[in-house]
């Protein structure tokens, strides 16, 4: 915290808050305000508050919108009233923030809050407003959709809610901030895209004629433009929604889009706005060429604009790759990709000659009608040839590195786009590169590589490969033309998919994974910080913002990966920064907060990693505080499953029963055994459990198959206490749940897929949900008890995660990670090194999609970002990787049959 008398302020202090022309308002501005002033930065935000104040925990909070461009305005005004009112507030600290909070896609229920404001009582929140609203009236700023407006166009929006960070931690691992109802509970606070005070609070507001009822869906048909009757949305972000509609004048199906004022506005104040205009542009400057949908019509309403097209009928080109690969297999996708290549390469240049540059020439932004036709969508970047558009615009992995970086258009990053969009149409694979700092190879020897690895098995033609490299040259002159694209792909035509393999273990393959291990142990060494009080590594709060101590998201899952390089490399760096995490990790434990008791989001999967950190460093007090953390666990829960319930803590319980022998854990494992036995249930003829509808979870009410929260995760625990403890029950449980998933698998070319329930169509060979993890129970319930029906579903299930490879994500949630570690399981439970090869080869892909970073080795997250954590990060990359290279049994298992294959005894 920086700490100013500011009729002294100095230059150097501003140097401690920052240097950016928003600090520089508010240092201008503060040096002839009254009394004293805390200001702090933390993270993008810049704290304001008088000396001696004390917040509230909750009430009417205040926000103030802009743009980046009246930012500096805005906050110049806002100051001269929340200075001399002596008011706590915050603001977003750079204007690059500011664009940010109001990027396209931000969360509706986060976006455009540009200043907070922490009034000491509603009189003030209301007189605060007031003048906050008379100062900034006229200028730009979005609509913040989680609060009411004060008035009509007013840039000062109000919301009830938390002023100081109280939260809890949801049975699913999550923080969520809460306030009091009036009688003393936590509730939620929740930040929504809509305006939903608590029910027992009262608007000290004046109703400005923005107090109306809210329209609810039994309030009749939304008519837009006095025309289009909305039938339903298809999605909504901050831009605005994406609605089916009816044009009642002809009764034809429309799409209409949305863009809602001031949205990703830019310094030039061109916002969301302008961007749906220039695609009305450029659908009339296509009209009637088949080449997009025809435009019906644009209109405002309500401050929003609106633009009415033509419904294409059909699937993305995303999907359409996807589909065709499930049903086709590669050999005969091979085949109708070419002739999708060429319409493809036609459609730009048709859009060329028509004297379009596209801009964002996508899978997403590309429709395939019933009869294979090809047709842009979404051509909201899309100019003239020879106009500006938007800089800096661009779909990651599809635009070209100079337009993503801010280049003018032009042609030629059309054409890379080109070359993106055939790679995946080849591979089903974008091809997708983090950015390096500073660029240790060029961007085509990393795009050879990753292609290279990305069709191992597949006659792709070579003209073809030199095409796709021709196409996404790092260089725009280089770059081949649409024109000799069409010539190779006319001359050229795909054959079958190979039957076999090269070596999939080569020597230099081996190198780069063990690159590859020593890159990721580099990063999380570097990342890694015990003197932080919230996260001990960065953590990513796509999915929310998680207990920083768990498995799946948090630091049990980093340690866990760092114990296992220790063990299998010795890398002499490792046993004190095991040690500084172990015990970061074990003060969090002992700190009150109430967590969830699970494996993988909860305290169990903690209390694990701790116990392998201190048996590795021989610290017995460690290994001795982990086991008493253990004991402490509930018997069973109300979830069954891995993840978050009953079968993780009995996987846990089994697991320090092996490693330290104590039978208090044996007698829990039986209780965990025993508890699921119990509420098992019969549905349909099938076996079911499932988390109970009353309970706080994103899982409540739901049953599924998978190995995460399904059966196959329950079926695991309960095999595995009946080889650790004899009980028969156990295993006929199992058994009939091996049974139920047999009966549940969709087998289709030689390879068997699950849906994520009853009734849903397969998904994804993921260990979440999906032919890996339910395979990763199968041919561990078939190795015990040597059923081959079991053993041969499981082989099913290998066939479908290598059919599948091409799949782009790395990690072990959904990605290549988790499925490699269960090829592996397969080859050391089978003994068929078939499946050992092929995990070698989505090693092989995994490495590809190296980048490299202040000297070290990164890879991306799920989100294309770069983290360390077990579920979708480089921790789950690096434990897969380790087994790859070095060999040992799976992380997060009690694998008897894979320990004694491995030579380790019954237990490791």
């Amino acid at each position: 915290m920086v700490d100013f008398k500011f009729s002294i302020f100095t230059a150097a202090s501003a140097a401690d808050v920052g240097d950016d022309p928003l600090v520089d308002v508010l240092m201008r501005a503060i040096a002839d305000a009254p009394d004293r002033w805390r200001v702090r930065r933390s993270g993008i935000w810049c704290s304001v508050s008088p000396e001696d104040a004390r917040l509230r925990p909750q009430g009417w909070k205040l926000h103030v919108a802009a743009t980046p461009a009246s930012a500096e305005e805005v906050l110049g005004r806002a100051l001269g009233v929340l200075l001399a009112s002596g008011s706590v507030f915050k603001f977003a600290a750079a204007v690059d923030f500011v664009a940010a909070l109001n990027a396209r896609n931000t969360s509706r229920g986060h976006s455009g809050k540009f200043i907070t404001v922490y009034p000491g009582s509603d009189e003030e929140a209301v007189r605060l407003a007031r003048e906050l609203h008379e100062a900034t009236k006229g200028l730009p700023g979005p609509r913040i959709l989680s609060d009411r407006p004060y008035a009509r166009d007013s840039l000062v929006n109000y919301r009830y809610g938390a002023f100081v960070e109280e939260r809890r931690l949801t049975n699913d691992g999550f923080y969520a901030w809460t306030i009091l109802d009036p009688d003393g509970k936590p509730v939620e606070d929740r930040r929504t895209g809509r305006y939903e005070p608590p029910s027992w609070v009262t608007s000290p507001f004046p109703d400005n004629g923005m107090n109306g009822t809210p329209r609810t869906r039994g309030s009749g048909p939304i008519l837009l433009g006095g025309r289009f009757t909305v039938r339903e949305a298809i999605r909504h972000s901050n831009k605005g929604g994406v609605y089916r509609a009816v044009d009642s004048r002809t009764g034809e199906p429309v799409v209409i889009k949305e863009a809602r004022p001031h949205v990703a506005a830019d310094l030039d104040g061109r916002d969301t706005r302008d961007r749906l205009r220039a695609e009305a542009r450029a659908l009339e400057r296509l009209q009637g060429r088949g080449l997009a949908p025809r435009l019906v019509e644009v209109f405002p309403q309500s401050g929003h604009l609106f633009l009415a097209q033509e419904m294409i009928q059909g699937a993305p080109l995303r999907e359409w790759v996807a589909d065709r690969i499930i049903e086709a297999g590669w050999g005969e996708h091979l085949g109708r990709a070419a002739e999708m290549a060429r319409r493809l390469v036609e459609l730009m240049r048709d859009a060329h000659a028509a004297g379009i540059l596209i801009r964002d020439f996508n899978p997403n932004n590309i429709m395939v009608r019933p009869d294979g036709t090809p047709v842009l969508i979404d051509l909201e970047l899309a100019v003239a040839d020879g106009e500006d558009g938007p800089l800096r615009a661009g779909t990651p992995a599809f635009g070209a590195p100079e337009q993503l970086r801010g280049a003018p258009p032009h042609a030629s990053a059309d054409h890379y786009s080109l070359g993106a969009t055939l790679c995946y149409l080849f591979t089903g694979s974008p091809p997708y590169f983090l950015d390096e700092s500073p660029e240790s190879r060029p961007l085509t020897e990393r795009f050879e590589e990753w292609l290279a690895a990305r069709t191992q098995g597949l006659d792709l033609p070579d003209p073809w490969r030199a095409m796709l490299v021709g196409l996404m040259a790092e260089e725009p002159e280089l770059r081949w033309t649409a024109d000799r694209a069409r010539d190779t792909l006319v001359a050229e035509h795909p054959r079958r998919a190979r039957s076999g393999h090269d070596d999939a273990e080569p020597p230099w393959l081996r190198e780069r994974v063990e690159q590859a291990i020593e890159g990721i142990t580099e990063e999380l060494l570097a990342s890694m910080d015990p003197d932080a009080s919230q996260a001990l590594w960065p953590v990513s709060c796509v999915h929310g913002a998680p207990d920083p101590c768990t498995l799946q998201h948090g630091a049990a899952g980093c340690l866990g990966a760092l114990v296992r390089c220790s063990q299998s490399t010795a890398d002499p760096r490792l046993p004190g920064a095991i040690a500084e995490a172990s015990w970061w990790i074990r003060e969090r434990l002992a700190d009150g907060t109430n967590r969830p008791p699970g494996l993988y989001f909860g305290t169990a999967g903690a209390a694990w990693s701790l116990l392998e950190a201190g048996l590795a460093l021989g610290d017995e007090r460690l290994a001795g505080d982990a086991a008493a953390v253990a004991g402490e666990l509930p018997l069973a829960v109300a979830s069954p499953d891995v993840t978050h319930g009953t079968a993780g803590l009995g996987l846990t319980a089994l697991h320090l029963w092996a490693r330290t022998g104590r039978s208090l854990f044996a007698e829990k494992a039986d209780a965990a055994a025993d508890a699921l036995l119990e509420t098992v249930e019969e549905r349909a003829g099938g076996l079911v459990w499932s988390t109970p509808a009353d309970v706080d979870s994103k899982l409540a009410g739901r049953s599924y198959y998978g190995f995460a929260h399904g059966i196959a995760g329950v079926g695991y625990f309960l095999i595995a206490c009946a080889e650790a403890t004899g009980r028969d029950d156990c295993r006929e449980l199992a058994v009939r749940v091996g049974e139920e998933l047999l009966d549940a698998a969709v087998v289709a070319r030689g390879s068997a897929m699950w849906g994520a329930g009853a009734g849903d169509a397969p998904t994804a060979p993921y260990w979440c949900h999906g032919a890996s993890g339910i395979g990763s129970f199968l041919v561990r319930l078939g190795t015990a008890t040597g059923d081959a029906r079991f053993l041969d579903a499981a082989g099913l299930a290998a066939r479908a995660v290598t059919d599948h490879a091409w799949r782009a994500v790395l990690g072990q949630c959904h990605g290549l990670a988790g499925n490699g570690d269960f090829l592996l399981d397969m080859a050391a439970l089978t003994g068929d090194d078939r499946h050992r090869a092929a995990a070698w080869r989505l090693g092989r892909i995994i490495v590809a999609a190296r980048a490299r970073r202040d000297g070290r080795l990164v890879f991306p997250d799920e989100q294309g970002e770069v983290s360390v954590t077990w579920g979708d990060g480089m921790s789950g990359i690096l434990g897969f990787l380790l087994r790859l290279r070095y060999g040992a049994p799976r992380l997060w298992t009690v694998d008897t049959a894979a320990s004694a294959a491995a030579g380790t005894g019954r237990w490791s």
